[in-house]
């Protein structure tokens, strides 16, 4: 009688032993499961904050505003772009259907027309109804007055919910610093693992020039080069990803040059492997480990930075939602404290987020560490 096979184990010993490690450190495992339910909210923003309805109801016909651009004369105006927070268009689908509302009935980019004094103004909460009420147009409809100036965190000085600027923001952000992270784990990776793997003058000339180009004034050249060139995602992920590689360089050269003389490298020598087989197949496992616990630090870096060369200006195109560009709004309007706090506590949380689950990656990743 033939024993039937056993079947593998979803994980190496090494991976479960790393996994455990990750979960025993409580505060990385649970930071780690936070930003990740915050990043996928933050990936469907549209969804939570938009000036147009989920889904919509008119004269029988069903609606998708959200995908789908109408025209205003389809509900009797005239105009090309559909306003489904106006007054006209509102009353209209009320009367010959129904519409879904996202939580937050506003865009990063929609001015709220109902505030009751000149933006920035205060979260609605701590307004009083006869405040609301002052310019909001449908109180018969709406008795306190809410729904049409419904600004959880209140306005910036251009009248945009904070709130709504904020969720994008949080998701632009994160979207660059993972972008740029990766890429720059690409460059750097390959970089470092030629100058360890073949040494001599490759090593040599490549350290010289790596020496010199990480002794630039960085931030100063950022914003150089961020003044001339037009400002938008991809031009600012070239521009830092430049200097950003060098940071991943080190790590894997030392890793490779450990490693190139060892007993199984001679041996796939011998038997007439490629280099660059043995160095992208044998090798670079051994130094992706350094590698990955260097990943979260990179990435709250690059946030950072991004949210630094938005503050001064040189950052995001004018009107993309931006955490420094609410930075700086706080800064110019200190009669309105909701605008910097709001970016401190996001910038705050995001970041020592990161920190936390770099901690627990590190400690995953530690021979010496064991969980129990």
């Amino acid at each position: 009688m033939v024993a039937a096979p056993q079947k593998k184990p979803f994980l190496s010993p090494l991976n479960r032993r790393r996994l455990g490690n990750f979960r025993a450190n409580r505060r990385g495992y649970w930071s780690f499961w936070m930003f990740l339910v915050l990043f996928v909210l933050s990936l469907g923003a549209e969804f939570i904050a938009n000036d147009r309805p989920i889904i919509a109801s008119y004269k029988g016909e069903l609606l998708f505003p959200i995908f789908v651009n109408y025209p205003e004369s389809k509900f009797g105006g005239f105009l090309a772009v559909t306003d489904y927070r106006s007054d006209f268009v509102s009353k209209e689908i009320d009367e010959h259907g129904w519409m879904v509302w996202p939580p937050i009935r506003y865009s990063y980019n929609t001015v709220n027309s109902y505030i009751p004094h000149s933006a920035p103004t205060r979260p609605f909460w701590l307004m009083s109804k006869e405040e609301r009420c002052s310019a909001y147009p449908l109180g018969v409809k709406d008795p306190n007055c809410i729904l049409g100036n419904m600004d959880w965190l209140g306005t910036d000085d251009q009248a945009r919910d904070v709130l709504a600027r904020m969720i994008y923001g949080f998701r632009i952000s994160v979207l660059f610093g993972l972008a740029l992270t990766a890429a720059s784990a690409v460059i750097g990776v390959t970089a470092g693992a030629i100058q360890g793997f073949f040494g001599g003058w490759t090593d040599l000339l490549m350290q010289r020039f790596i020496e010199i180009w990480s002794s630039m004034p960085v931030l100063y050249i950022l914003l150089i080069i961020a003044s001339i060139l037009p400002p938008g995602f991809w031009v600012l992920l070239g521009i830092m990803l430049l200097f950003s590689w060098v940071h991943f360089v080190g790590i894997v050269r030392a890793e490779f040059l450990r490693a190139r003389n060892f007993e199984y490298v001679n041996a796939a020598r011998a038997l007439g492997v490629g280099n660059w087989t043995i160095m992208f197949r044998h090798l670079l496992p051994n130094a992706m480990v350094a590698t990955l616990t260097f990943l979260p630090f990179i990435l709250s870096g690059s946030i950072a930075t991004l949210t630094s060369l938005d503050f001064l200006g040189f950052g995001m195109p004018p009107g993309s939602p931006s955490l420094g560009e609410l930075i700086a709004q706080g800064k110019r309007n200190l009669q309105a404290p909701w605008l910097g706090l709001t970016a401190f506590f996001t910038l705050s949380i995001m970041l020592s987020l990161l920190i936390f689950i770099g901690e627990a990656v590190r400690d995953a990743f530690d021979p010496r560490k064991t969980f129990k």
